[in-house]
């Protein structure tokens, strides 16, 4: 997959270049990254709450910016050479090919990267959280090529007219792709990205065609928003005005306004989830509302790393992401009609991989609780305290234990096979 993600990568800068000029592929490549990196931390942001792996976000953006970006240049082209020499009308075939063929061409190229992680991570796309942050990864990626093909082509333009800097080509494709519409295509993958998020959120008992038909629907809504904003400027002189100011920035907004609901809800669950562990014993309390606010993990890693250095702000970190997944791993088993077969499984691995690290990250995420002021002050004293967990005996992290259903408050016994008391 990765060998086939480069030769794509290779293939597409070839030909941007090919079509742009060295000068212009510059140019474009210099003025398109300038969006990326914020683009990239805001879905980044959404996710923290359980964060994806890196590499993983990576692959996402390099399907868009290579394989989906070849696809849809060589699909795009070949429909509308067809058009034009069946009609022999190239700007009717150019008219056809923007609104009807590259919507779908390139809505369907960027949403495989979806489905790729959809089905070989599946343990790790737990929700609509996850479909915006692998969608919009891979719809930034894709955008950043484009980017640098629109913008390679309007300096090759520029150069041959001689006009002005403010007058050029250029500078107005840089306004209206790079300050005013960044997140065209994050928005229009993003519908595809809920589609598959919702499937996720499925109990198991849910009917096969709402798992085939969410991620459809999805990805006909992300076309038909595409397809309007490629005729926006067909429709009259203010027709791009009209649609970015009363279609795109409102469902934006909405998108917008989601997201921050659903990472509200995501950390909610994580609290809610955690308090459980914590009360038989597996996390000390104060690490709960650590954990459950980002400013105080940022704080937790800050502390490790000056105390023990990177590695130990290595392990708070992977500590920080293991009890997150662990929470909505609950979350998802609890809110179930039916138990998932996996869940013992997987609530062991994860509870392994919190012990290993419990020594360096609990201290730092309790301090940092401490810290941040999230811990209720004790009756009649001035300072704020936490209350350690419930003293753990025996040689290993588990022991004998199994996971509750999910009708059950308390998820595990303690370790060396104590009961919960």
């Amino acid at each position: 997959m990765l060998g086939a993600l480069g030769a794509s990568g290779t293939a597409i800068l070839e030909l941007v270049r090919e079509q742009t000029g060295t000068a212009g592929f510059l140019v474009g490549l210099g003025l398109a990254v300038l969006p990326v990196p914020v683009l990239m931390a805001a879905f980044r942001w959404l996710g923290r709450a359980a964060p994806r792996p890196w590499a993983q976000l990576l692959f996402c953006f390099g399907w868009g910016a290579c394989a989906a970006a070849l696809i849809a240049i060589l699909a795009n082209n070949f429909a509308t050479e067809w058009i034009s020499a069946a009609t022999a009308d190239p700007d009717h075939a150019d008219e056809i090919g923007s609104v009807a063929i590259a919507p779908v061409v390139e809505e369907s190229a960027k949403a495989a990267a979806l489905l790729l992680v959809f089905a070989f991570r599946r343990r790790q796309f737990t929700g609509p959280a996850d479909g915006f942050v692998v969608a919009g990864f891979t719809a930034t990626g894709f955008a950043f090529t484009e980017n640098v093909l629109y913008l390679g082509n309007a300096f090759g333009e520029d150069a041959g007219s001689g006009v002005g800097a403010l007058d050029s080509v250029t500078a107005a494709t840089f306004f209206v792709r790079i300050v005013l519409s960044p997140f065209a295509h994050p928005l229009f993958t993003v519908l595809t990205g809920l589609g598959f998020g919702a499937v996720a959120a499925l109990r198991p008992a849910a009917p096969r065609a709402a798992r085939v038909g969410l991620p459809l629907l999805g990805l006909a809504g992300a076309m038909g928003m595409h397809a309007l904003w490629n005729c926006s400027s067909r429709i009259g002189e203010y027709g791009f005005y009209w649609i970015y100011g009363c279609v795109m920035v409102p469902v934006f907004g909405l998108l917008l306004g989601l997201a921050v609901r659903i990472r509200r809800r995501r950390l909610r669950a994580v609290a809610g989830e955690l308090a459980v562990y914590a009360a038989a014993g597996w996390l000390a309390p104060a690490e709960v509302p650590a954990l459950a606010s980002m400013p105080a993990r940022s704080l937790a890693r800050s502390l490790a790393r000056h105390s023990g250095g990177r590695a130990a702000g290595r392990a708070v970190a992977r500590y920080e992401e293991d009890a997150a997944a662990l929470a909505l791993l609950r979350h998802r088993a609890r809110t179930g009609p039916a138990w998932d077969a996996e869940f013992a499984g997987r609530e062991r691995e994860l509870l392994q991989q919190l012990w290993l690290r419990r020594a360096t990250a609990g201290p730092a995420l309790a301090r940092a609780a401490v810290l941040e002021e999230l811990l209720p002050p004790r009756t009649g004293a001035g300072e704020r305290v936490f209350v350690p967990a419930a003293r753990l005996t025996g040689s290993g992290p588990w022991t004998g234990a199994r996971p509750a259903g999910p009708s059950s408050p308390r998820p595990c016994v303690l370790p060396g096979g104590d009961g919960v008391r």
